[in-house]
Order: C-alpha cells, then sequence, then structure tokens
C-alpha cells in the first residue's frame, strides 16, 4: 500500500473521530437545562426564621421585671389571628397553647354574641395586670369600660335621679383580654418573649391589617385576595379585603322569594361586576365585560369551615299509641308549629276557610217548625 495513501487515509479518519466526538458534547450541552440566574427580587426577600420555644427563667418576677413588661408591652399595637369572643373571660393561653375556650366553645360563643375583635383586626394592648400565676392583657379597653366622673353625678329632676353621662347600658364594648397562665408563678420574662407566647391570638410582625388577614385566611382565598379577585363561596370580609368596599348595593328578592344583596363594582363602559350575597356567602358573580360579553358563576370556588353551629332538629313527642312524629327542622310550615288547644294525637279536623262567612252556634240547626198552613 502507498505511504502516503496511507497517511491521508489514518488523517480523516481522525478529522471525523474529532467532528463526531465535538457533534456529541455540544448537544449534551443543549439537552441540559439552561442554568437559572438569580431573582434580584426574590434574593433581597428575607427567609422566615424558623421560631424557636420560648426558654423561661427560673427567678421570680421581680418589680424591675414588671416595669420592663408594662414599658416594653402598654400601647403595643398587633394584629388578632383568630376571632376574639364577648365576655369577661376572653382567652387564656398556657405553654404556647389555647385552653380556655375551646373550639367548641368558641363557635357557640361566635353564634350567640358574635366576636369582640374579628381576625384581623388591630389590637391595641391598654393595660397589663400581675397576678400569682397569670398575666393578664386588656385589649382595646377590655372587656368592661370604666366609668367617667361625671357618671357618678346625679341630677333630680321631677322627682327622679337622672346620670348626665352615657346610657348605662354596656354598649359598644369591643375589647377583650388575654390571659397568660403559668404553672406555679410569673417568670422573669422580656416583652419580647411575651410577644411570642402570646402569638397564638396576636401577630406583632405584620405591618398591615391586610397582611394580618391574610394569614387566617385559606390558601386558595390568600391567592384570589392578592389578585383582587371575588370567589364563589367567599364571605363578605374576604371579598371587602379583595375588592374595597362596594360604591353601590342594593336589596332585592328571587323568583323563590329568597332575599338577597347584592355589591356592584365598576360603571360603564368599563367592566361591571355583580356579586350576590345570601346571608354571608357569595351565591353568584355576574361580570359584564367591556366588549359586552356576559360571564355568570354560580358552582362554589371556595368551601369555608362554618363558624356557626347547625341548628338541631326538633321532633315532637308522640302521642301514647300513635307513631313517632317526622322531625322538623326551624323555619318549616308555620301551621305545624302553631300552638293549639287540642290534645296530642287528637284529629284536628277540616280547618275553616278564612275567608268563609262565620258560623255561630245555632246556625246549623235544621228548622222544624212546621209551615202555616194555606188560608
Amino acid at each position: 500500500m502507498n505511504p502516503q495513501r496511507s497517511f491521508f487515509w489514518l488523517g480523516g479518519l481522525a478529522s471525523a473521530l474529532v467532528l463526531c466526538s465535538t457533534f456529541t458534547f455540544a448537544q449534551a450541552a443543549s439537552d441540559a437545562p439552561p442554568a437559572q440566574k438569580p431573582d434580584p427580587y426574590q434574593a433581597n426577600v428575607p427567609k422566615p426564621e424558623p421560631k424557636k420555644p420560648v426558654v423561661l427563667s427560673d427567678q421570680k418576677l421581680t418589680s424591675q421585671g414588671k416595669m420592663e413588661i408594662i414599658r416594653g408591652m402598654t400601647a403595643e399595637l398587633g394584629y388578632a389571628r383568630k376571632p376574639f369572643p364577648f365576655g369577661k373571660t376572653g382567652v387564656t393561653i398556657k405553654d404556647g397553647k389555647i385552653i380556655n375556650p375551646t373550639e367548641e366553645q368558641m363557635q357557640d360563643i361566635m353564634a350567640s354574641y358574635g366576636a369582640a375583635i374579628k381576625a384581623g383586626d388591630a389590637a391595641h394592648i391598654t393595660d397589663v395586670k400581675f397576678k400569682d400565676k397569670e398575666l393578664i392583657f386588656y385589649i382595646n379597653g377590655g372587656p368592661e369600660r370604666k366609668q367617667k366622673w361625671y357618671q357618678h353625678i346625679q341630677v333630680g329632676m321631677g322627682g327622679g335621679d337622672v346620670s348626665p353621662g352615657q346610657p348605662t347600658e354596656e354598649t359598644n364594648i369591643h375589647g377583650s383580654l388575654i390571659v397568660l397562665e403559668f404553672d406555679n408563678y410569673v417568670p422573669e420574662v422580656t416583652p419580647a418573649q411575651i410577644k411570642q407566647l402570646l402569638d397564638p391570638m396576636l401577630n406583632f410582625s405584620a405591618k398591615s391589617a391586610t397582611q394580618a388577614y391574610l394569614d387566617t385566611v385559606p390558601p386558595k382565598a390568600k391567592q384570589a385576595i392578592t389578585e383582587h379577585k371575588a370567589l364563589v363561596g367567599m364571605n363578605r370580609d374576604m371579598v371587602t379585603y379583595a375588592l374595597g368596599r362596594p360604591p353601590q348595593k342594593y336589596r332585592d328578592k328571587d323568583a323563590n322569594g329568597n332575599e338577597y344583596e347584592e355589591w356592584i363594582y365598576g360603571a360603564p363602559p368599563q367592566q361591571v361586576q355583580f356579586i350576590r350575597f345570601e346571608g354571608d356567602e357569595v351565591v353568584r358573580i355576574e361580570t359584564m365585560q367591556v366588549d359586552g360579553t356576559k360571564e355568570v358563576r354560580t358552582a362554589r370556588e371556595i368551601t369555608l369551615q362554618p363558624t356557626q353551629p347547625e341548628v338541631a332538629q326538633q321532633t315532637p313527642a308522640a302521642a301514647p299509641g300513635q307513631p313517632p312524629a317526622q322531625p322538623t327542622a326551624t323555619g318549616g310550615d308555620p301551621a305545624a308549629s302553631r300552638p293549639t288547644l287540642r290534645r296530642p294525637g287528637e284529629d284536628t279536623g277540616q280547618q275553616p276557610d278564612p275567608g268563609a262567612r262565620p258560623q255561630y252556634p245555632g246556625a246549623n240547626i235544621p228548622d222544624t217548625t212546621p209551615d202555616p198552613a194555606p188560608q
């Protein structure tokens, strides 16, 4: 074989191998996922630090410690993570957990009296009290209102005494209290440790009421509020935080006679949104687009945990020898629960027609007087 031809043949083979390896490396590099550049905005966002348990001191609280707590906690602003109940007992926290009232008791109180402070509302610590095993923090003035000096003055007029101050009933009291309970005695604690112990009820790190409220709602509702959208199934507070207070609202009844309230956002020629409430829940959202198209949503898009217990069904007692009566819920036929003097199980008979002429005693007695003889 010619040596010169062999040399060229080996050189071509080497060149082909180099080209193949270069192509394979380039293809592997192209298949690899591109390196993500760090987002400058996300890089500057501090990550939340994990909460560490509070380590309490073994020493009792001293007078100097009490002064530090009063200076550090009085007039502090937090936002309620959960609603505060009405009443003088407030909320009791021990070892970082709410021990009183329980979830069931809280639902009963909310159903009966409502909330003194709703979730997301501002909560100012207005006073601090010290007991043997408790620290008591009064929120927004506390559950009781102290009388002013002029409310003790009485003026006699027309044979009676009149107080020129406010009404005697404790109206418009929207305060509560938190009892921080310890085992044997109140230890030496700092204001920073107290804020961490009160964290189950108060959020001291939130910078606004909206941010504090978003921490109390489900993730889907939180995303919708952040994007300023309303969903079927939201309550009034969620819609208010998402879209603001409605410029217009009106009340009416539907074809079935159910009362509803509709909030209107926007005005032509811009987009107009009609949000319908039945009670405290959104049941219908109608959106009129700029191009004239209409979008109606009635399917539930979010499910919230009920805050009020359902009304138990009432089962009337059955008479002896009679089959048990069917349970009737509140809001059924009013005639079924109408008071009556009849005994249980007695036949009610046919009800008289309200528009019929009243019948008097003796009206239906046949006349037996014989006809007079013809003259």
